[in-house]
């Protein structure tokens, strides 16, 4: 084995045990209550419900809220994954970090791009000017799309994905996590079972697959800011949420192929795309070491 094979095998290694955590995060000293905090579905749930307040409070403020509450809800991340759950968080690096939303953001682009390029071209899409003015659409699109791509990353990718995987492994996280994420869309406008299969698809397992691959919050977000920010650029509804875009989206025909009122996060046309991305990622993140097999969550 020649030492750059060796190398890599070592980093792969160290990227797996900085994602285990701690063997036994807890001491004879901690108490029953400090055990369950602790333990991978205590600290899940202790930061998915202080990030998830967060984004409540500050979603839909005015202004620069939403942009101010995406760095409390990483503040609070930080604090979950470092005082309860004891664990390093090389997922939020800020080294790199511009690097991964860039990579994860170019991503987004052309995956929503090509689905909507060819919806259009099969004849689902048509699109006009808005005339809703340039400046205040884009402001809107960016402060709300990055608000919702961070805290919801957080919440399923960095604590709910990263605390299942220490239990039933990688793979099974992401199906988990993916089911909870179409699931958490079923409120949405227009949301019917098939719209929440397609969102755990094309979403929860492909945002789950590329966290595997780069093991970075920043990359995933890069990758859902851009795609939730596209689709309200182009005028398209964000998961039936709609919102003014720089065009108008018109649709017409099959709801299989337009996604009906839920839009184009429900057409075959994107789910399929999403589909075949997860593949490759999923192969990347297996080469760099970056799956976690099942295993005991500490005690």
């Amino acid at each position: 084995m020649d030492m750059s094979s060796v190398t890599h095998h070592e980093a792969g290694h160290d990227r797996l045990a900085d994602v285990a955590g701690p063997s036994d995060a807890t001491g004879p000293n901690v108490g029953r209550i400090g055990r369950i905090c602790r333990s991978p579905l205590g600290w899940m749930l202790i930061g998915i419900v202080g990030v998830g307040a967060v984004s409540a409070l500050t979603t839909t403020g005015p202004g620069p809220v939403p942009v101010l509450g995406t760095a409390v809800a990483v503040a609070v991340y930080w604090a979950v994954m470092r005082f309860v759950a004891r664990r390093p968080v090389p997922e939020i690096a800020r080294r790199g970090a511009m690097r991964e939303a860039l990579l994860g953001g170019g991503i987004g682009l052309g995956f929503i791009l090509v689905s909507a390029l060819l919806v259009t071209a099969l004849g689902g899409y048509s699109f006009s000017w808005g005339g809703n003015g340039f400046w205040h659409v884009v402001a809107s699109a960016v402060a709300v799309s990055a608000s919702a791509a961070v805290t919801e990353e957080l919440m399923f990718r960095g604590l709910a994905l990263q605390a299942l995987e220490r239990l039933f492994g990688s793979r099974a996280a992401v199906g988990i996590t993916a089911l909870f994420f179409g699931a958490a869309h079923l409120a949405n406008p227009g949301a019917t079972a098939w719209s929440t299969l397609a969102i755990a698809i094309e979403a929860g397992t492909l945002l789950g697959a590329a966290f595997l691959w780069r093991r970075s919050i920043w990359f995933a977000v890069g990758l859902h800011f851009t795609w939730n920010a596209t689709e309200q650029l182009l005028g398209i509804p964000v998961s039936g949420d709609t919102a003014k875009g720089l065009l108008s989206m018109h649709a017409s025909g099959s709801s299989l192929l337009t996604g009906g009122t839920f839009s184009l996060e429900a057409s075959i046309v994107t789910v399929l795309i999403g589909a075949a991305l997860v593949v490759p990622m999923f192969v990347l993140a297996h080469r760099r070491g970056g799956l976690l097999p099942r295993q005991r969550a500490a005690r």
